[in-house]
Formats: structure tokens, sequence, C-alpha cells
């Protein structure tokens, strides 16, 4: 969620976004030979946290960001430097002024490439347009379908029917769980672009223990989805102002075995998706009420750390952020000082959100069921729905050249 956010910036005020990559290739050669090695000089454990890399940006004036230790933020003046670390794999954000003063900086101490304009990261593929940045994984689904011997599968208009009811102990236990397990870890990362796939892959993933061929025709019927829908992305836009909002919602009583609602949020930074999520709630509401205002924490929650991490960043909000929410209920709960003694055993959460409206850090608004976008992240829809739900959230397929 990071890389969304860096990027979302540095393409609303027209940066360079490069990548890089540090030489090592030598590590991945194929050893023949048994071989002895010692720890060489500068090398230090990963549960240490002074690791080189690290220690050579703090020592260039960059600052770890205690949100994400991922990033490394410099401040140049008026402008900011965001650096962002994936192993030997680098992503830098900056005005265009500074790319090749950074660049030589790095090789100065180390051995990088400059890969150019960041078009092709951690099986994320970026296209940089006059309005904006598509991010989409078309060759990661290529090969998740080639894998799985779907590349000629017919495509379905959504990735789950809203007549399939998942549970358990529906259908007869696989043989062998490992295909199963391995599509829905795949579909996890796949989510990384593809709020559309959220839902499904949240309860497909609550059977990872014990699969059963229902809920491998369920994983098959998200394939058969991507098989028609290979560029699709989100889209992170230049033209809106850089401010923050969250849709939250959930599905009371979505699981018939347990009744644990579904909460999800969607969570918009300069008018584009950059956080997103669907889960079952820790424990089972007593009312429509109840389910959304426990969404509606979490969603405080996550914008809690979202503003954090932009702080660091030197971004200012010119508003405080907001949750918009079609629950009555719920919303005038999140405003309300005196606590309604039904709602005592959602106390934390209540008090959690309270203290945030009290300061002004955060508003709760209420909007109507079809003005809910989060709505496709608690459960299955049908075709019309869904298509303009993900339109709205910003899922687009990938712009014409």
């Amino acid at each position: 969620m990071t890389i969304r956010l860096v990027l979302e910036n540095a393409v609303k005020r027209n940066w360079a976004i490069h990548q890089v990559d540090i030489n090592n290739a030598f590590l991945q050669g194929s050893l023949e030979d048994e071989v002895y090695v010692s720890q060489p000089p500068g090398f230090v454990d990963r549960d240490r946290p002074h690791h080189e890399l690290r220690k050579f940006l703090v020592d260039s004036g960059f600052k770890t960001s205690l949100a994400d230790n991922s990033l490394f933020i410099c401040k140049h003046g008026p402008a900011h430097i965001y650096v962002l670390v994936y192993v030997d794999d680098i992503i830098f954000a900056r005005p265009t002024s500074l790319v090749q003063r950074f660049h030589v900086l790095l090789a100065h101490r180390f051995s990088p490439k400059d890969l150019g304009p960041l078009s092709y990261f951690l099986g994320v593929e970026a296209t940089r347009t006059p309005n904006g940045l598509h991010l989409m994984q078309r060759k990661y689904i290529t090969d998740l379908l080639a894998k799985t011997n779907m590349l000629d599968a017919k495509p379905v208009p959504t990735p789950m029917s809203t007549s399939t009811k998942l549970i358990v102990l529906s259908g007869q236990p696989l043989a062998d769980v490992t295909k199963y397990r391995m599509v829905v870890g795949s579909l996890q990362y796949l989510a990384f672009t593809r709020p559309d796939i959220a839902f499904p892959v949240n309860r497909l993933s609550q059977f990872m223990h014990k699969p059963t061929n229902e809920h491998w025709q369920a994983a098959k019927r998200v394939l058969r989805y991507l098989a028609g829908t290979w560029t699709l992305g989100i889209f992170l836009r230049n033209d809106a102002p850089l401010t923050v909002h969250a849709f939250s919602d959930a599905d009371w009583g979505r699981d018939k075995v347990t009744y644990v609602s579904t909460n999800a949020y969607i969570i918009y930074f300069g008018g584009s998706p950059v956080s997103w999520s669907s889960k079952k709630q820790r424990s089972v509401s007593r009312s429509s009420t109840e389910a959304k205002y426990r969404a509606a924490a979490n969603t405080a929650s996550e914008l809690r750390w979202i503003c954090s991490l932009l702080s660091e960043m030197g971004i200012t909000l010119p508003t405080a952020p907001v949750i918009y929410c079609d629950n009555m209920g719920a919303t005038y709960l999140c405003a309300n000082p005196v606590f309604h003694s039904k709602m005592k055993h959602v106390a934390i959460d209540y008090h959690f959100v309270q203290e945030n409206v009290q300061s002004g850090t955060l508003r709760v608004a209420h909007i109507s069921g079809d003005d809910q976008l989060a709505d496709c992240l608690t459960k299955p829809l049908p075709p019309t729905r869904f298509h303009t739900l993900n339109s709205k959230i910003g899922v687009k397929n990938l712009p014409p050249s």
C-alpha cells in the first residue's frame, strides 16, 4: 500500500519515477559442488536493524519511515525524495531535476543498474499516461492461467456467482490440496492491483485448511473471470486534489455457519484507490448497525496509519479524512457523545472512533446504499451492479497507447 501512496503523490506532482536494481547476479548462479562460505564483511542478519543499504541511505540524509521500514525519505529544499527498497529492487520518486543526482550518489557506493522510468516492478506493470499511472498484473495473470491450464477458459462476467453459498463442509474434500492453496495464494498477491477480486479471495482463503471440490470450482470461476480481464488494474489519477476519503461497509451475518459479518473498506488518496480490504469480523455482531460500526472503526484505524505515513512524507492534507457509511445508526454513533447501553460490548471501537471524530482528525458522513462503493467487497453482486461499482472504484482497463 505504501507503494501506491508514493506513486500517487509522484503522479500528482509530475515527478520522475525510476527503478534501480542493485547488481548481485553472481548470487543467482547454479552450484554443482558443495561449497562452504563464511559470512562476508558488511553482511548483517535481517533480524538486526542496521542493514548496509539502510546505513548508506541514513548517512546520506534519508530517514527511515516509522510507518513502513521499506520507505526512506529525504527532504531536499522544498521537495522530498522517496526511496522504496525491496531487497535489491529500488524505486525512487523525486523531481526530475534530482534523478541523476541520486543515481550518482548510489553509484559511488554500490553497482546499480538504472532501469529507467518505472515499468515493471515486483510483478506489477506500470504504464504512465498524460492522465496518470495505470498499474496491472497482466503477465502475472497469464502465468497463473497457464500454470492451471486455464488460458483458453471461457470468461465469466463476475468472479463469484450470487448463488454461491460456500461453507466449510460443502462438497467433498480434495485429495490433493496443493493446487487449491497455490491458486488462492497467487490470487492474494494479485489483489494488489485488483480490488474487484478482494471479496472472493477473502472467502476462498477461509477454506485453505480443508478445501473441497466446491471451493475449487469457486476458485476456478475467479480464474475464468481473470481470463477475460487480463488488462484490468487500478488507475492513479493526476487530476484530483490530495485529499483522503474512505468507503466503509459490512454485510451483516454473511457466514451462515458462524454468522460472522464481512466488513470492507476502500480508501482513496487524491481520488485514486490506495488501500482496500475485505475480511471477516472477529466476532458476531448483534445488529447491522453494530457490524457497520465495527467496519467504520477498522477503517478509521487504517486511516490513522495512512495519515501518519503521509505526515512523514511531508504531505499536509487540506481537510480531515472522511469515512462514508450507509448506515444511519452507525453514522450517528460515531458523533454521539452519549454511549448507548446496548453497545457496551463494542466500547473500545466506539471510543477509538469517537476520539478521532471529537478531535477533528476524522469525519464520518452518511451516504445512500446505491453510492456505497465498498459494497462489492462484502458480497457477490449481479453483473450490472458489479461492473458499475468497479468503474466508480477506479478499476480500469489499460489505456490505449
